[in-house]
């Protein structure tokens, strides 16, 4: 009897999937393991899914704004589709060389990119990358965004902002909370 228990105790474990370092493919194609930054990580960690909320512009006018924050190629990329009072833009953050690197499609007509300023545990905040070559003076375009977790809730949300248009500086926000 206890040959028979043991036999079928192995029979059982063998036939039981195994834990082990995930294979990743397309194909044929191992596309291997990838290391990413912090900033890519808070993004990762603390925004994925989709927000809502209020935005102040500059003028004092507020208007409605939502955020969807997914994960995307194969976990290298969070894109983020937003929504500003019917305008529909979208954003990418991925790592390179360590990294993190975001790329802005503006209602503004700009592609502004950004690297990371400042990261704490409930923060992050992006400056204006010079590399697309924009000049406050002659376009419209953004030039710093931050992220902020409230402290009374973890499913809300500051977003600040600031854009040149026509050579002025404007800063807006947003208070978004977590729809899921």
């Amino acid at each position: 009897m206890k040959f028979i228990n043991t036999f079928f105790a192995i029979v059982l474990i063998l036939s039981m999937p195994i834990e082990s370092a995930e294979e990743n493919f397309i194909g044929d194609v191992n596309l291997g393991e990838v290391t990413h930054s912090d900033a890519f990580n808070f993004i990762k960690d603390n925004m994925l899914g989709k927000w809502e909320g209020k935005l102040t512009q500059h003028s004092g006018n507020v208007i409605e704004a939502s955020y969807h924050f997914k994960l995307v190629s194969n976990g290298n990329t969070i894109r983020e589709e937003l929504i500003e009072d019917g305008v529909e833009m979208f954003t990418t953050y991925s790592d390179k060389d360590g990294e993190l690197v975001i790329k802005h499609y503006c209602a503004l007509g700009t592609e502004p990119m950004f690297t990371v300023d400042n990261l704490t545990e409930s923060s992050v905040a992006f400056k204006s990358d010079p590399t697309p070559g924009y000049h406050s003076q002659h376009h419209n375009f953004v030039n710093a965004i931050s992220w902020e977790k409230d402290k009374s809730s973890k499913d809300t949300i500051i977003m600040n902002n600031s854009i040149y248009v026509d050579g002025e500086i404007e800063n807006n926000q947003a208070v978004i909370s977590r729809v899921y």
